[in-house]
């Protein structure tokens, strides 16, 4: 029996949230649902539809091999308009790659792809529709504080370890969007300096 919450902490580890339903692929103290998340293509969570309003995944879909699978079934249990917040490496970031346990590099764009309107030009039997609404780029403020967006931007797009950790939170389209060229929007996207 899965605890009576509407919020998941995916991937939790140690980190144990009260009221919340704490799902990891290991059996360590406080987790709730046991389940590995890189088996969705075969496997259900334990939850049912439309029941999930707010999910946090902290340094986890990096670790996931078939992202696609995970994310049309968080679609399944999340409610319309849930909430789902990642926080995860920055895709030219050494702690992107460092870990052997990282499978995947995650960039400004990449999120987009978990929304329909962005398989336009082809479909890979993916279903959900998740908007990325806000980007947040943590940033070293000794190095970039007190700089225009525009060379941020630049330093971004052309050199290593600028980012130093990127949250993104996304919403549930429900029903989900036709996959459509003119239906993409972009998130807003903020910097955050630490």
């Amino acid at each position: 029996m899965v605890k009576d919450s509407t919020k998941l902490h995916l991937g939790c580890g140690l980190t144990i949230l009260p009221d919340w339903i704490n799902v990891d692929c290991v059996d360590l103290p406080g987790v709730d649902l046991l389940f590995d998340l890189d088996t969705c293509d075969n496997n259900l969570l334990p939850i049912a539809d439309n029941r999930i309003d707010t999910m946090l995944a902290s340094h986890v879909i990096e670790h996931i091999a078939k992202p696609l699978p995970l994310m049309q079934e968080l679609y399944r249990v999340a409610k319309p308009d849930a909430q789902l917040t990642l926080f995860l490496p920055y895709g030219s970031s050494d702690d992107a790659f460092e870990d052997p346990t990282h499978i995947k590099a995650y960039f400004l764009n990449s999120f987009y792809y978990f929304s329909q309107p962005y398989y336009w030009r082809a479909s890979y039997g993916y279903l959900a529709d998740w908007q990325p609404e806000l980007i947040v780029l943590k940033i070293s403020a000794e190095d970039h504080g007190g700089r225009m967006a525009e060379d941020i931007m630049d330093d971004i797009m052309t050199l290593r370890n600028i980012v130093i950790e990127m949250g993104v939170t996304m919403r549930a389209i429900k029903p989900a969007r036709p996959a459509k060229r003119e239906l993409q929007s972009f998130a807003e996207l903020r910097f955050e300096f630490v």
